[in-house]
């Protein structure tokens, strides 16, 4: 299987935070979820796959090149869009493009113009009259219009409408048809990341603590719901996380070591998320 990103055993160290041996391994063609809470590593992890920080130890592997080494070959390939949008407010859509063409040798300016008019943005307008959901589109129609084969996204739906969501994730959907192109997304939207995402990796205090097919995750986890007289009789190894409430007790559990007669309804992505964080754990 080709990979579009490798990240092998990365640590990174400061003062009261550290990433101890985080792995992930993006194929081709593939869409996946970064999840986890604040401060959890999802921006510093980000940040040492584009060499804009030093990791202490690890490699990592952009488009098959050393991000260390061999990065600049793989540029032309990369788009990065961050939560802010990294445009000069007095620029237009029309200066954006003006620019990035004799940046970019892989510029497609065709490209750029269609994205341009498929998100309504005016050509004219400076940026600084743009709203946030404008200003994020423009960033991704950049992103998207020179050669990217990996596009990398740091909560970059953050704080934008539905609507406006729903829109840019038809556009990674549409990225991905070509098998090449992959896109690695950082968001605190899980439900966006449920609907688009193809893997999910998720980061709790600087560990991975999985990175799996986000359909393998839906399959083997379910919610259990019982009495606690029930879930006392619950295999310790099926249990993830629970939480005691006046009707009982609900447990994010394995559904293949479950048996008996029990209730166990569908875990969402969140689910698993929360009930690994905060749900409480068996001794």
């Amino acid at each position: 299987m080709e990979y579009a990103l490798e990240v092998v055993d990365v640590s990174k160290k400061y003062e009261g935070f550290a990433l101890e041996q985080v792995n992930i391994k993006l194929p081709r063609g593939y869409i996946m979820g970064f999840i986890g809470e604040n401060g959890a590593g999802k921006t510093t992890t980000i940040k040492l796959i584009l060499d804009l920080i030093k990791r202490d130890a690890g490699r990592i592997s952009v488009l098959g090149k050393d991000n260390l080494t061999e990065l600049n070959q793989v540029k032309e390939h990369l788009g990065v869009v961050m939560e802010d949008s990294y445009f000069p407010d007095n620029l237009t859509a029309v200066n954006v493009n003006s620019i990035c063409k004799n940046i970019y040798k892989t510029w497609d300016e065709a490209k750029y113009e269609a994205l341009r008019k498929q998100f309504s943005l005016p050509g004219g307008k400076i940026i600084k009259e743009y709203s946030k959901g404008m200003k994020m589109k423009l960033s991704i129609a950049a992103a998207l219009s020179h050669g990217t084969k990996l596009l990398i996204l740091d909560e970059a739906t953050s704080g934008l409408d539905p609507i406006v969501r729903e829109e840019i994730l038809d556009v990674f959907l549409e990225f991905i048809q070509d098998e090449k192109n992959s896109v690695l997304m950082s968001s605190h939207i899980i439900s966006d990341l449920e609907k688009a995402c193809d893997y999910i990796t998720f980061i709790h205090q600087g560990k991975i603590l999985f990175s799996r097919s986000k359909d393998e995750l839906l399959t083997d986890y379910g919610v259990l719901k019982c009495s606690e007289e029930e879930f006392a009789g619950i295999d310790d190894s099926a249990v993830k996380g629970y939480r005691k409430n006046s009707f009982g007790v609900e447990a994010l559990v394995l559904k293949d070591k479950i048996r008996g007669r029990v209730t166990i309804d569908r875990a969402s992505i969140e689910d698993i998320m929360l009930y690994h964080i905060k749900g409480a754990k068996r001794q």
